[in-house]
């Protein structure tokens, strides 16, 4: 470890929407891929979950 670690910009944890990736190595970019393919898979995840229970519903409702 150098002295001079400090002194070397910080990487955010998360991705940030526009953010420059000129400043990144290429694992990082491939850590960024990883980190929103996985949050996509949850967004998704999150979209099936409410419209089976949306279904669910208009079926108990229907006439």
């Amino acid at each position: 470890m150098s002295i001079f670690d400090d002194d070397r910009p910080k990487q955010p944890s998360a991705h940030e929407i526009g953010s420059d990736l000129s400043v990144l190595s290429v694992d990082e970019l491939k850590n960024r891929v990883a980190l929103l393919q996985g949050e996509i898979s949850r967004l998704e995840q999150e979209i099936a979950a409410k419209t089976s229970g949306r279904k669910a519903a208009e079926g108990l409702f229907r006439f």
